[in-house]
């Protein structure tokens, strides 16, 4: 049975879950997901992802470099929301996190990849072999914590030479 189109996710009842969906939960439930990002991200890349790992059973916390607060997402090349942040990176560590999600957007993308707070947080999640999803220009970080050598990655076509040039296949 298909869930009706015109509810939101969140206020739909009954048995909407797929077999694959079920298997998700199972993998997901109770799994710290960090979310890293700074102001100018996209915010449809963080909110998509968010509510996905969360339906799913995972945990999220927004985690920034610097103080905590709000961070501000863009839509389309013009400012959007607010959203509160769960933890700053010198309060976070790595061991609490069992996988990291990069929403691109430019602003806050190249912005990270400048802070070596964000670059190390990155590196050490990479280097314990947690699970890791970058969009779009949100795999800038991971260019930077240099751990896309050898790696296959997948990304949007205008971030292709700087994933070649950074050894990624």
């Amino acid at each position: 049975m298909s869930p009706p189109v015109n509810r939101p996710l969140r206020e739909r009842r009954g048995p909407i879950l797929t077999p694959g969906e079920h298997a998700m939960i199972d993998e997901l439930l109770g799994r710290k997901v960090a979310i890293l990002v700074m102001d100018g991200f996209e915010q449809i890349e963080l909110t998509s992802p968010r509510e996905a790992l969360e339906r799913a059973g995972a945990i999220t916390h927004i985690l920034t470099p610097g103080p905590g607060g709000k961070v501000r997402g863009w839509h389309q090349h013009k400012p959007a929301d607010e959203f509160d942040v769960d933890a700053s990176l010198e309060e976070a560590s790595p061991d609490e996190y069992d996988a990291l999600l990069l929403p691109g957007g430019l602003a806050s993308a190249d912005q990270l990849r400048q802070d070596p707070r964000a670059v190390e947080f990155a590196r050490e999640l990479i280097e314990r072999d947690k699970p890791v999803s970058a969009i779009s220009h949100g795999i800038w970080l991971l260019i930077e914590a240099d751990v896309v050598q050898g790696r296959r990655v997948t990304s949007c076509p205008s971030l292709r030479t700087d994933l070649v040039n950074a050894g990624a296949q």
